[in-house]
């Protein structure tokens, strides 16, 4: 065992029974998994949060994550649309959809006398998360932060133990593609939604679609351009039926959160 794999073994140890935030990303999956090994099937309960903001792929994903893992695994319906702060789509959103999330775990940890875990690692951290401030206010726990994991080791130690999510791209909610001030509204996701799957039935594994109401900017690496391009006629259409009329490349490429740049934040890669 290396040594990341065994501290992070110990601070899982020490915590007890777990209900971990399942979103079938790179950081739920190494913490689910290795929760599972270390508390066993019943000590880590892996709850995934199911609204408009969730893609479908990655509902499908997370299901068919935790049948290969053999999770004890729950979808719950969460309803931060109906909250007026979340839908208002404010700098804070993320605070409103975590505090959402929280009201589902917290009731199931203390019926099992567990504790509320979310695969947050030390990068997560230094960027704007508010969402983060609102798991710690109902006392959830950072255990790949406590390990002293970055994302670079999470990638590593997912590739070591062979969990699939190792290279899987990051995948926020579909909600951080809409600009803050542009309110949140169930249309508008399953919009974002929409033109995302079409790009991905296209072969594109990392992208965002942002939402500029009739302008969707297209964003993937730098050496998707080409493919993007090739593609051309494809991806138009592909964003025409999901309802967009004008479609553009950014030409920066795919950058992580980088709608904060409207804040004065430096945008994550």
């Amino acid at each position: 065992m290396s040594s990341k794999q065994a501290r992070l073994a110990a601070v899982l140890e020490a915590g007890g029974p777990l209900v971990i935030g399942f979103s079938g990303g790179a950081d739920s999956a190494l913490l689910a998994c290795m929760g599972r090994r270390v508390l066993g099937k019943s000590g880590a309960l892996c709850v995934t949060a199911v609204s408009a903001s969730l893609a479908p792929e990655e509902l499908e994903d997370c299901r068919r994550l935790a049948g290969s893992l053999d999770l004890e695994w729950l979808p719950v319906e969460t309803h931060e649309l109906e909250n007026a702060a979340y839908a208002a789509n404010g700098p804070d959103r993320c605070y409103h959809c975590k505090s959402e999330l929280m009201e589902a775990l917290v009731p199931l940890a203390e019926k099992r006398g567990a504790t509320v875990a979310l695969g947050v690692n030390l990068d997560d951290l230094g960027d704007h998360r508010p969402g983060q401030a609102a798991a710690r206010e109902r006392g959830a726990v950072f255990p790949l932060v406590a390990a002293g994991l970055t994302k670079s080791d999470v990638r590593a130690l997912s590739g070591q133990i062979g969990l699939e999510t190792a290279d899987k791209p990051a995948a926020a909610c579909l909600a951080s593609r809409l600009p803050y001030g542009t309110p949140v509204t169930l249309g508008r996701l399953d919009q974002v939604a929409a033109a995302e799957s079409g790009l991905r039935r296209l072969g594109f594994r990392a992208l965002r679609v942002r939402h500029y109401g009739e302008l969707a900017r297209v964003e993937v690496p730098e050496g998707d351009f080409e493919k993007v391009l090739a593609l051309r006629s494809e991806v138009v259409a592909a964003l025409q039926a999901a309802g967009y009329r004008y479609v553009t490349l950014d030409l920066e490429g795919l950058r992580s959160g980088n709608l904060n740049d409207a804040l004065g934040l430096a945008a994550r890669h």
